[in-house]
């Protein structure tokens, strides 16, 4: 009989997010769900799972934001066995070293990629504490890995992603004393509106991805924490280069 879990979910609007929120809700399991915008696909999982399904505002990019959700979060739950942090934002693809490169943009993918989910982890470490999971999933991406880097744009993408990459390993080894560990998932070519329109030449669906994810995070739980280093995997389990 699967264990049923409470988790959260950053950037629950749509895309993977809605589609993990969705897939945890099938499975049993108690959700929150940070919500930026409207959001047509949480309001129907809300009507179909009732209290299974605790929607509240979040934008990560904001220290007041993530401070009034825990708040509000930890008034409604004694401790949290997974954090999905998913929230991201593209910003600029096309412009290389060669064109034109807007720094203020790069700055605020910085602080919704990397610092938003450093946001989120850092505030609900006490209620992660509390559980026996202690689990965080970082949503990353294969464009935060320099080995395999192969783009010569994508600047903050990329960049963010990598920070996410090193920021899940700094945490990885604060938490493992107390027997937490962090995940790093990058979910695949997902057809999502990151660039502002459906990306219909993907490969995955959002629901794809996410039930990838899915397994890997429940592969996670099932191990021993103590055991578990920090994993750069993809959404089918597979190791990516750092």
């Amino acid at each position: 009989m699967r264990m049923i879990r409470t988790m959260l979910v950053t950037g629950a609007d749509r895309g993977v997010g809605l589609a993990l929120a969705a897939k945890w809700l099938e499975d049993g399991n108690r959700v929150f769900a940070g919500q930026y915008a409207d959001s047509p696909g949480l309001q129907e999982l809300q009507q179909q799972y009732g209290e299974q399904l605790t929607v509240f505002p979040l934008d990560v990019a904001s220290d007041a934001s993530v401070k009034q959700a825990y708040e509000w979060v930890q008034s409604r739950t004694d401790k949290l066995d997974v954090l999905i942090n998913n929230a991201a934002i593209l910003g600029d693809i096309r412009n290389t070293i060669l064109g034109e490169l807007q720094y203020e943009e790069m700055l605020s993918v910085f602080n919704v990629n990397a610092l938003g989910s450093l946001r989120m982890s850092h505030t609900f470490t006490p209620l992660l504490l509390q559980s026996d999971s202690k689990l965080i999933a970082n949503i990353s991406s294969e464009a935060g890995s320099i080995t395999d880097c192969w783009r010569d744009a994508w600047y903050a993408y990329c960049m963010s992603k990598s920070a996410v990459n090193m920021q899940s390993k700094l945490i990885h080894n604060g938490l493992k004393p107390q027997g937490g560990r962090v995940l790093v998932i990058h979910p695949g070519w997902v057809k999502t509106h990151m660039q502002g329109k459906l990306d219909e030449a993907a490969e995955l669906t959002p629901q794809q991805s996410a039930a990838g994810i899915t397994r890997v995070i429940q592969s996670a739980l099932s191990r021993d924490a103590a055991e578990m280093e920090c994993e750069y995997v993809d959404y089918e389990g597979r190791k990516l280069n750092w």
